[in-house]
């Protein structure tokens, strides 16, 4: 991901949530409306992009300094899915994701099914060959399947650890079976791990952002450093300082709380891979938790979760974590007691 162009995304999202937040007459106009995946009546086959438009940033970079982007569409140009699709290819794929001779035979009614299949990625109305799945559901199950206990099992990459300057510590962990098994020890750093801190890491910061591939490694992979980028970005024009960011391999989500009394700072979040499912396996969750200490108890956290390219846009949600970050530390508060404080 260009750098820039995360930052020019991030400007873009943060001015356009803070004019959000001036117009206190109409309350809808405070709400973050994310992409909702099942928001059409029939499944999508046409790519769903990012486009910038060259020729408005070129104008924009001698006037204003202002940079134009189009908004997550459905783009059937050659320009935005690299080949052109004819309107028949289109055609026969729509039908061949939804036809009911794909799924259940001679349905009671095909277009109420249709509905309903188009409004979940659910595995509903495949039909069964007998007592048994049909062959492609069945392959379709196993790649998901194999999908999931990959990003558990698997590591996050090193050299996406080194562009983000992240440096890498441990929990009282040793192996993924015990990870699994024991998730109270990845809830508590090791000694080597809390000594690397105290010597690398800036005391007291306002923010401190931390990554932990929890139980996705494939979440960080394609998701955090859109998301760490952005937030970097929406806290710096926001006038946040932040501590010094680090990885923490096989944690667990109250790993924060260690952090907390090591660096102390007034806030942290925890960039952490979430539970892979049959859907997704490379969801990724944003954490957060003002002044996190031993003993912080779970409704004091916050979480933004979904974050990946069928939910939540990576650059997105790190722009509006700097909005939420802004509103903890207004009110001194996170989780139920910030909603209490609030009302």
């Amino acid at each position: 991901m260009n750098p820039e162009l995360v930052e020019k995304v991030t400007k873009m999202i943060v001015e356009r949530i803070q004019a959000q937040q001036e117009v206190e007459s109409n309350p809808a106009a405070t709400t973050v409306k994310f992409w909702n995946h099942a928001q059409g009546t029939e499944p999508s086959v046409t790519a769903r992009t990012v486009v910038t438009d060259t020729n408005s940033i070129q104008e924009n970079n001698h006037g204003k300094g202002l940079v134009q982007f189009r908004s997550y569409t459905d783009d059937t140009s050659a320009s935005s899915v690299g080949e052109k699709v004819s309107t028949n290819q289109k055609e026969s794929s729509t039908k061949a994701a939804i036809d009911p001779s794909h799924g259940i035979d001679n349905p009671l009614n095909p277009e109420e099914l249709k509905d309903l299949v188009s409004k979940t990625p659910a595995r509903i109305g495949v039909g069964r060959a007998g007592l048994r799945p049909k062959t492609n559901t069945w392959l379709k199950f196993r790649f998901d399947h194999a999908a999931a206990v990959d990003a558990v099992y698997g590591d996050v990459q090193e050299n996406l650890l080194t562009r983000l300057e992240l440096f890498k510590v441990n929990t009282l962990v040793k192996d993924k079976e015990t990870y699994i098994r024991r998730p109270d020890l990845g809830r508590k750093l090791s000694e080597e791990a809390k000594q690397m801190i105290k010597e690398k890491c800036r005391k007291s910061p306002t923010v401190q952002i931390i990554v932990s591939d929890g139980l996705s490694s494939s979440a960080v992979d394609e998701n955090a450093e859109d998301v760490f980028l952005s937030l970097q970005q929406s806290l710096q024009s926001l006038g946040l300082d932040t501590g010094t960011p680090f990885y923490i391999e096989k944690g667990r989500v109250a790993v924060m709380d260690d952090v907390g009394e090591l660096i102390q700072p007034k806030v942290v979040v925890l960039l952490i891979g979430e539970r892979p499912g049959l859907v997704s396996a490379e969801s990724l969750s944003a954490y957060l938790c003002y002044m996190p200490k031993k003993g912080t108890i779970e409704a004091d956290r916050m979480v933004i979760s979904n974050i990946h390219k069928g939910g939540i846009p990576p650059v997105e949600a790190g722009a509006y974590l700097g909005t939420v970050i802004q509103k903890v530390l207004k009110y001194e508060a996170s989780g139920v007691s910030l909603v209490q404080k609030e009302s």
